[in-house]
């Protein structure tokens, strides 16, 4: 729902960036590497270690700014499926240590039956936020569409991020924990809109043809 909004901004933002780290002679996908080492490792270690505020916003930068390659890739004509697989790539590891760090910090900073809440909703959070795209992903490699769902990449990383900023604010830690619960439902739900799309476009052919079986 996010997502289409979230790169229009991107876009305008980071533009100028793209076109100066072109004119360096970076390449895109040295920056889509980089963002992602750079967004584990501020996830990994801010989140943890209980930097709940810092984290967020670092956080957040950082994945707007993951929308330079595919700008820098445009500039220089050199967008491939090369880099497309790259970049979907890499997002599975930032979008991991993103969860993984919630995860880690619940079980360090919270106790009892809320930590271990929080942290197996984390996780979940995680695991499902990897099945998503390869739902997607594995539709069109047979050749059919999945582009439909509650919580894209984007939805998924904007609520955590501010849940985790305004628990760093001051807010009670349930607001996590119900943030992350809300993800893990809607995460589930998007998986089943996507084999639901699919498998009503791989029964359709057949089912075409079974009715003029029955014709003849």
């Amino acid at each position: 729902m996010l997502s289409t909004n979230a790169r229009g901004f991107a876009r305008a933002v980071f533009s100028p960036a793209a076109r100066l780290l072109v004119r360096l002679g970076v390449s895109p996908d040295a920056v889509t590497v980089a963002g992602t080492v750079l967004t584990s490792t501020a996830a990994l270690t801010l989140l943890p270690t209980g930097h709940l505020t810092a984290g967020a916003l670092v956080l957040g930068a950082l994945v707007v700014a993951d929308n330079l390659d595919g700008q820098m890739a445009r500039l220089t004509g050199t967008e491939s499926r090369w880099g497309a697989f790259l970049d979907s790539t890499m997002d599975r590891f930032a979008d991991a240590a993103i969860f993984a760090g919630v995860g880690v910090w619940a079980l360090r900073h919270l106790d009892g039956a809320l930590g271990n809440l929080t942290a197996g909703l984390a996780f979940v959070c995680l695991v499902l936020g990897s099945v998503v795209p390869y739902a997607k992903a594995r539709a069109e490699s047979l050749g059919m569409t999945a582009n439909v769902g509650l919580a894209e990449r984007a939805d998924r990383i904007v609520v955590v991020l501010a849940a985790v900023l305004l628990t760093g604010l001051g807010l009670p830690a349930q607001v996590l924990t119900v943030a992350l619960a809300l993800l893990a439902l809607a995460s589930a739900y998007t998986v089943f809109q996507r084999m639901r799309a699919v498998h009503d476009q791989a029964r359709g052919p057949r089912t075409a043809g079974a009715d003029a079986e029955d014709a003849r």
